[in-house]
């Protein structure tokens, strides 16, 4: 409500309380905080004891003008945290407020080196030291290219001896009493799926996918008898990929360009092509995420325009949401 020369907010989903803000820009802000602070109270509903559930801890970008975690995807089995795909800025954070567990993790994949999609692994590394956890962690991620490393020089960037977080090097061969990574680099040719992890009843292929210069990865995570497609940024530009991603139960598709953009087309499709493809795909539901100001702009007419190519569900990401997969 407006009063004087701010805006009051009252709410009591946290306990009751108000709070005088100057501007429409910030009130904004701290309305999503608080419903993040909801959301993660409510966050244990993301692990059904018998199910599968796929929980976004970062739904945003790389740019902090969009109030929300960078990208980062669990992967919930039977009432675990078993997969993690992308650590970006902040959901370290998000990670804790789900309640996930370090030492249930199975699987990590690492998309690409931008940012915004792998920041926090060391910080996620750092918290795990303190889990108890003694027996290995697979990660997979991409080959490298240019100024981007593959996997394997990522992680001696920083675990090795002259790494960044040398003090942590004991993740790259078990010692000094913390869990052994186990990567999987994929290779950049051919660009076809890969398996690169199958144990505990999970399993993970993966695939290059094209942005611009950068390699990166999508991922097809396979649990029983279903499947969760986790695209990664990409412009949708490889043939391959539409097999790949053919009749998954949920296609994660990331939208930060808005309908119509005619920059960061070499890196991302816009919402047509989404639409487009999660329909050729006959994708069983669809998740857009990996917003950014731009296309939550206009965002309610990019969102229509996805809908209006593809007419299975469409799940729009929120930090913390949950979208329970099988029950």
């Amino acid at each position: 409500a407006a009063h004087g020369d701010g805006i009051v907010f009252a709410w009591t989903a946290t306990g009751g309380g108000q709070m005088r803000v100057r501007s429409l820009a910030y009130a904004a802000s701290v309305l999503l905080a608080l419903e993040t602070e909801v959301a993660a109270a409510e966050s244990a509903a993301c692990a059904p004891d018998d199910g599968i559930a796929l929980q976004v801890l970062g739904s945003g970008g790389p740019s902090a003008d969009d109030a929300r975690a960078s990208t980062a995807y669990i992967v919930w089995v039977d009432g675990k945290s078993r997969v993690l795909i992308d650590v970006g800025g902040g959901s370290f954070l998000r990670f804790g407020e789900a309640g996930a567990s370090f030492d249930e993790l199975e699987f990590v994949g690492l998309s690409h080196f931008h940012t915004d999609h792998s920041a926090d692994f060391p910080a996620l590394l750092k918290s795990g030291n303190f889990s108890g956890r003694e027996r290995p962690l697979a990660v997979a991620g991409p080959g490298g290219k240019g100024p981007f490393p593959g996997l394997n020089s990522y992680l001696q960037s920083m675990l090795g001896d002259k790494g960044a977080y040398a003090y942590l090097g004991g993740y790259l061969d078990g010692s000094r009493g913390l869990a052994r990574l186990e990567p999987a680099e994929v290779p950049l040719e051919p660009a076809a799926a890969v398996t690169v992890f199958d144990d505990a009843g999970i399993r993970v292929q993966a695939m290059h996918v094209p942005h611009g210069i950068v390699p990166a990865v999508a991922f097809r995570v396979t649990v029983g008898e279903t499947s969760i497609v986790f695209s990664s940024d990409q412009n949708l530009g490889n043939p391959a990929y539409a097999e790949f991603a053919r009749e998954a139960d949920v296609l994660v598709l990331h939208m930060p360009l808005p309908e119509g953009a005619t920059s960061g087309t070499q890196l991302h499709a816009g919402p047509s092509r989404l639409g487009e493809f999660a329909a050729d795909a006959k994708a069983g539901s669809v998740l857009l995420s990996h917003f950014m100001a731009r296309s939550l702009r206009d965002f309610d007419e990019n969102v229509a325009v996805v809908r209006n190519a593809y007419a299975g569900e469409v799940v729009l990401a929120n930090d913390l949401l949950c979208h329970i997969v099988v029950d």
